[in-house]
């Protein structure tokens, strides 16, 4: 069963238990949710690789004072980024792996110290401490980290040999001295101790002149306006383009539109989620880049419900569920929440590591297209469309009523439909574990789980073995193509929620998905 937590003085949750520990353990020292968000985060960079890491992006949504800010902290394709001569070798994508070209400037690292600048609390050294011990007095190997080690093509073994001695069987005992490293020159020189330092120095003989020095050094964070619509009562929140967010959002506006029914078992809850989802997320390659207003985007795809038939499926293309990201949620005594998500892409990312700190660079470059004259065509100074896409819900008197967000690649806004129409529409939000780990559908496309976009071959319903039996015969005499797979399948993603109840109290879940995420109150 999942991890749950009450409190009234903070809760944390996250992927990996020893993250959400380090978490806690700064809300305790006095540390406010940021704090307590980048401790975890920093901790997850070590003990989770094949999740998230400095060699990533990150976006985070924070609640203060009755108001939701949004961080992108996405990175852009550097100054060796030429989509003509990838045309030029043949390629009609992106490559998937092995290929620094597919690297963009990590943010992570960047979206860090702007959220610590703007609210942090305590010293970075302070927040840190947690995640530098575990890289170096040593960490247990989680069983997802020794699996995704295991299946790592053959080719790309010997970048992660220092990994791959240590990290054997479940438990066994793993140190990261160049992440411990790099964290503490973070800690006391800030952007140029990682960007300049011996990581972006590393990065630079790696790309060979993909990347220049100036790119590195221009890496930073953005504060932008967030996403929000009002749904089943509250105002439902999210990240701008380059995200994918729109898309949840746009979903829910659909689906408050539908006769839904008040059980979510019943084959036909599941049909209607289905059917908004693809009504709004079809054209979502054509729509999604760097520069796109999504604002006005939104209220033209809620009227798409007029698409949607509540008897049949449609033919139109959806999106897939896969990828590895992590995220991770905190809510301090006060009442401030934050809801960050930190990414490689896919699994270890582009399966490239910097030599000298041990950190794998994520591959989210893989997001752009190769299509001369698309909107999201790869070009230096350009952020690729993303996936991540982390959720704040609020009350109608703008109070946090619940932080929230999910891994699963291009399926990460199909799971926070289904959580969030269970909590708000079908009044299952006392006891958020218990919504976390309900079973789910996911639309899984044919390779990759970044590529149903562009796929001609029609999504298949895939539907978790614990979720409800009625869905699967149920979905089937609607039309759609389903398979069954195996319980609490991480392929049906991550997901973490902390929902503030009226009388103030805590409640948070994490994922049984995750194995060893834990979800933790003071």
């Amino acid at each position: 069963m999942s991890s749950g937590a009450h409190s009234r003085h903070g809760v944390v949750a996250s992927a990996d238990g020893a993250a959400t520990q380090a978490g806690a353990h700064v809300l305790a020292l006095g540390g406010n949710a940021v704090d307590a968000a980048l401790a975890t985060s920093a901790a997850m960079s070590v003990v989770a690789p094949h999740l998230c890491g400095m060699g990533g992006d990150l976006f985070a949504l924070v609640h203060v004072n009755g108001e939701v800010h949004a961080l992108d902290a996405a990175g852009r394709a550097p100054s060796g980024s030429n989509a003509a001569h990838l045309r030029a070798e043949g390629h009609q994508e992106m490559p998937f792996h092995g290929d620094i070209r597919t690297v963009t400037v990590p943010g992570a690292v960047a979206g860090w110290l702007e959220l610590h600048e703007r609210f942090g609390t305590l010293p970075l050294a302070t927040i840190f401490a947690p995640a530098i011990r575990l890289a170096e007095e040593g960490f247990a190997a989680s069983p997802l980290l020794v699996g995704s080690l295991q299946l790592m093509p053959p080719a790309f073994k010997s970048n992660f040999a220092e990994l791959s001695r240590q990290a054997t069987v479940a438990g066994s005992p793993v140190q990261r001295v160049g992440v411990a490293r790099t964290l503490r020159a973070i800690a006391s020189s800030g952007s140029r101790a990682f960007y300049g330092g011996e990581f972006g120095e590393g990065l630079l003989r790696m790309g060979n002149g993909h990347f220049t020095a100036a790119d590195l050094e221009s890496a930073n964070a953005e504060w932008v306006a967030p996403l929000r619509i009002n749904a089943f009562g509250h105002g439902i929140w999210s990240i701008p383009a380059p995200s994918q967010g729109y898309l949840f959002l746009a979903a829910l506006g659909v689906v408050e539109t539908l006769d839904l029914p008040d059980d979510p078992d019943d084959p036909q809850w599941a049909h209607l989620l289905v059917e908004a989802t693809t009504a709004v997320s079809h054209d979502r390659s054509a729509v999604l880049h760097d520069r796109a207003d999504l604002t006005t985007l939104i209220p033209s795809l809620i009227s798409r419900a007029t698409m949607v038939d509540p008897s049949l499926a449609s033919v139109r293309p959806a999106p897939l569920a896969d990828g590895d990201t992590t995220y991770m949620c905190t809510v301090d005594r006060n009442g401030m929440g934050v809801s960050l998500i930190n990414s490689n892409a896919s699994g270890f990312g582009s399966l490239l590591v910097e030599p000298s700190t041990g950190i794998n660079l994520h591959n989210r470059g893989l997001g752009f297209s190769l299509q001369e004259g698309h909107p999201a065509e790869l070009a230096p100074g350009r952020k690729p469309p993303h996936t991540l896409c982390p959720s704040i819900i609020t009350r109608q008197d703008g109070s946090l009523f619940s932080v929230l967000g999910t891994m699963g690649g291009d399926a990460q806004p199909q799971i926070l439909l289904q959580i969030i129409t269970r909590m708000l529409r079908n009044d299952q939000s006392r006891f958020p574990w218990e919504t976390v780990d309900a079973g789910r559908f996911a639309l899984r496309g044919p390779r990759t789980g970044f590529d149903t976009w562009t796929s001609a071959v029609p999504p298949v319903v895939t539907i978790e073995g614990h979720a409800p039996d009625a869905w699967a015969s149920g979905l089937a005499d609607r039309g759609h193509a389903v398979e069954r797979r195996r319980r609490f399948d991480s392929g049906f993603g991550h997901a973490h929620a902390i929902v503030i109840r009226d009388d103030g109290t805590m409640a948070g879940g994490a994922d049984s998905r995750t194995i060893v995420g834990t979800c933790a109150g003071l």
